[in-house]
């Protein structure tokens, strides 16, 4: 075999690689809400916060007799190198307000890079209680070297929420999802501009 021939066979073998990775990558983004939803159904552990719009949401009676502390945390996972956190620790909230809360993201390295976080909500009794009506979850989050952004989540705890739950924590997760090389700074990713305000979900 010819070195010419070593080499379009190499680099036959590099682009097979790259399009394996691509897709498998693609069907990560499409596969993550399914898979959470087994996870969530098989351990029974960290419930699975609910979504309604926010007409709904500011039609309900505020019952003013109760204070519920949510609590909010933020991590990362699979490979992410990015500094992820909530913008306040913790705040009171009287069943059936509306109320918003802030985390920020900063990617810490020389790369475009795109995350997608996942939910959950403890105690699990109290998860089908918690209803968002507007998250940045399940949506692709795209930074560019350096670059930070505050992704709002707002919020509302049912008013027929256990009288024995007093606190719920909102947990956040945040995966890798894809790097862009810096040179390519310009390309992004589909619905950028939806994605950067936060989607609903």
């Amino acid at each position: 075999m010819t070195e010419q021939a070593i080499r379009q066979a190499a680099n036959r073998r590099i682009i097979t690689r790259a399009v394996m990775v691509a897709v498998a990558m693609f069907g990560f983004g499409f596969a993550m809400v399914p898979l959470y939803d087994l996870f969530c159904d098989i351990t029974g552990l960290n419930g699975k916060t609910g979504v309604t719009d926010s007409g709904s949401a500011r039609a309900q009676a505020v019952d003013e007799t109760r204070l519920i502390t949510v609590e909010f945390t933020g991590n990362t996972a699979g490979g992410l190198p990015w500094e992820f956190r909530p913008a306040v620790a913790k705040m009171q909230v009287h069943p059936g307000q509306v109320a918003e809360a802030v985390y920020v993201a900063r990617n810490t390295t020389s790369d475009r890079m795109v995350g997608r976080a996942i939910p959950s909500v403890a105690p699990n009794r109290a998860a089908a209680h918690f209803k968002k009506t507007e998250c940045f979850c399940f949506s692709n989050q795209e930074l560019a070297p350096g670059e930070s952004r505050e992704m709002p989540v707002r919020f509302v705890v049912e008013t027929d929420v256990p009288q024995d739950v007093h606190t719920i924590t909102l947990s956040y997760s945040f995966f890798n999802a894809g790097k862009y090389s810096s040179s390519d700074a310009g390309t992004g990713t589909a619905g950028s501009d939806a994605i950067r305000r936060g989607e609903k979900g």
